[in-house]
Parts: C-alpha cells; sequence; structure tokens
C-alpha cells in the first residue's frame, strides 16, 4: 500500500495516521511518498493528495474510510 502526500498538509497527516492504524491491525506494509520529491508526480497529483494506492491502483484520495481500506487489503 503507498500514501502520496506531502510535508504540511493536513488531510495528508491524518490519512497517514489512519493508514498506520489500519495496516497495524491487517499486518500489511505501507510506505509514505512525498510527491514533492518528483516533478512527475506533483504534475500527476497537484492538490489531490495524499493519494492512496492499494494493489498498484488507486484506492482514495483527500480522505481515508478505514472501513473501506480494511476491506480492500483483505483482497
Amino acid at each position: 500500500m503507498v500514501v502520496y502526500s506531502r510535508d504540511g498538509c493536513h488531510l495528508c497527516e491524518v490519512a497517514e495516521a489512519q493508514v498506520a492504524t489500519v495496516v497495524a491491525e491487517t499486518g500489511d506494509d505501507w510506505e509514505r511518498i512525498d510527491i514533492d520529491t518528483d516533478p512527475e508526480l506533483v504534475s500527476r497529483f497537484g492538490e489531490q493528495v495524499p493519494v492512496t494506492f492499494v494493489d498498484g491502483r488507486q484506492h482514495d484520495f483527500w480522505r481515508v474510510d478505514p472501513a473501506r481500506l480494511r476491506a480492500a487489503l483483505a483482497r
């Protein structure tokens, strides 16, 4: 699971905390990628962060629904 985010983004901080809680329960791993380190990612996601990906596919953006994320990780 991957969370694309940026420093100083309040929604990103909330989403990352929710993801960390869910993956601690499920035993899955996750990675945070700061989009501001790559101009291509900035172009791709812009202000649409945080963006979560599960199994290489976009799952959500701006908010994380913990129940929905648990279900996606269980697949």
